[in-house]
């Protein structure tokens, strides 16, 4: 592993005897599109760790770069009546990093983990190491596991079109 990563999460990786290789870019790999260019994969294989509130209660989602969270699902999933995304200054007192930078794991507090199913459709899925410049990857059965995260659907569906409606034909007899 190299001490690219943020200190914090570099001793996570060390407690969890995770020998990861961790990337620093130049540019900043803060979104998820960012993150992809940098690394030369497909949007879906970067990780997002996003905080939201729960009823006031922060809780991580993680979900795959191409993908939006539904609040709604994350709502019903944890049986809460209201979701909405946490500030910056809720994101760093819960998870010990800046927006960006928020790693899947190896956060100041414990907090409840949801990962959206959508990962596991890659062998191979990209998350911040702790920094908006470091990057690390890692097979996303074992994000999850590591992350202690619950697999849910809670990735935002596209919208359905409307059936067209036909136009009236006459009668063929």
């Amino acid at each position: 592993m190299t001490t690219t990563a943020h200190p914090r999460f570099a001793e996570a990786l060390t407690e969890l005897g995770i020998d990861a290789e961790v990337r620093a870019f130049p540019e900043a790999t803060r979104t998820a599109a960012e993150a992809a260019a940098a690394i030369g994969c497909d949007l879906g294989q970067i990780v997002k760790s996003l905080i939201f509130a729960a009823d006031g209660v922060p809780v991580l989602v993680l979900m795959d770069g191409a993908s939006r969270v539904d609040v709604a699902a994350v709502g019903r999933e944890l049986g809460a009546a209201r979701v909405t995304r946490a500030d910056a200054a809720v994101v760093r007192e819960t998870t010990g990093y800046a927006i960006g930078g928020v790693p899947p794991f190896g956060h100041r507090t414990r907090t409840r983990v949801l990962a959206d199913r959508s990962l596991l459709a890659h062998d191979t899925v990209w998350a911040a190491a702790g920094t908006p410049h470091t990057v690390f990857p890692m097979a996303p059965g074992e994000l999850v596991r590591y992350a202690g995260a619950t697999l849910a659907d809670v990735r935002e569906q596209p919208a359905r079109p409307e059936p067209r409606a036909q136009p009236d034909r006459p009668s063929e007899d």
